[in-house]
């Protein structure tokens, strides 16, 4: 009987971790298809945009939509290892911590694109001739850039990029109960992952922000910061890209491959 007992114990304790693995798993598919989803939108909502760098971002209404459609895009695949985790650590509460999480993210980052939104649209209020292309809107693009590759450099960005690359570390030393409480660890962490990405996004706007090919680009390079092991080599390889880019922006700005220059170049 002791052994019978014992067996049926090992059984039930090996079909609640698969239950427990389905249920990650599963969610983590959703995420992904929730980002495959979010990048169709994007692609269907910039078509025909002026992909050129300081482009009009259009009404403020329209651009928020777009912009937390964006992240969702960019960041879902990212975070998810995290909202996986919290998902398998609060399985017995409920199915919706994970998704108050998520939202809260997304919020805070909704938050952060209404600040840059402002940023640019009083910049091109106060210095729009000189911040044209052929004036100084190259060598601005250029110092976002440079400035871009230093902060990848940082202990602040050391510090932001160790909260998102562990989601364990992150959910113990920031953990609240309840549902109040999953929306303050998901606005927590995106609050993280702005202080390490912030700069990245900039350097988004500095090549063209409705850029479907740019946006990409600074998406892998989000994702493979906070997944790939080696964050301090992956760190400098994203500070020597961007800083290539930054020379390339002043030296032959025409020739960088997949920028739309204003002024009817085109996309070389």
């Amino acid at each position: 009987m002791a052994g019978l007992s014992a067996a049926t114990a090992s059984g039930s304790g090996r079909g609640q971790l698969l239950a427990s693995v389905r249920a990650r798993l599963g969610l983590v598919a959703l995420l992904m298809a929730l980002g495959g989803a979010a990048w169709w939108v994007s692609v269907q909502r910039m078509a025909g945009m002026d992909a050129a760098p300081g482009a009009d971002l259009g009404t403020l209404g329209w651009f928020v939509v777009t912009w937390v459609v964006m992240m969702a895009a960019m960041m879902l695949p990212s975070v998810s290892p995290t909202v996986a985790l919290y998902a398998r650590m609060t399985a017995r509460r409920g199915s919706l911590r994970p998704l108050l999480f998520t939202a809260a993210y997304l919020l805070v980052w909704g938050g952060a694109g209404l600040l840059a939104y402002a940023v640019f649209t009083a910049a091109q209020r106060w210095w729009g001739g000189a911040l044209s292309w052929d004036g100084g809107g190259h060598w601005v693009a250029a110092a976002v850039l440079a400035a871009a590759a230093g902060y990848e450099l940082t202990p602040l960005k050391d510090a932001c990029l160790a909260k998102c690359r562990s989601p364990l570390g992150f959910l113990l030393g920031a953990w609240r109960d309840g549902l109040a409480g999953s929306l303050q660890m998901g606005a927590r962490h995106a609050a993280w992952c702005v202080g390490c990405c912030w700069l990245l996004m900039a350097a988004l706007f500095a090549l063209g922000v409705m850029s479907l090919t740019w946006m990409a680009v600074v998406a892998a390079l989000i994702t493979v910061e906070k997944t790939l092991p080696g964050h301090r080599a992956v760190t400098r390889g994203t500070a020597a890209v961007l800083a290539l880019l930054a020379i390339a922006l002043v030296a032959a700005p025409h020739g960088v491959p997949g920028l739309t220059a204003p002024g009817g170049m085109g996309s070389m």
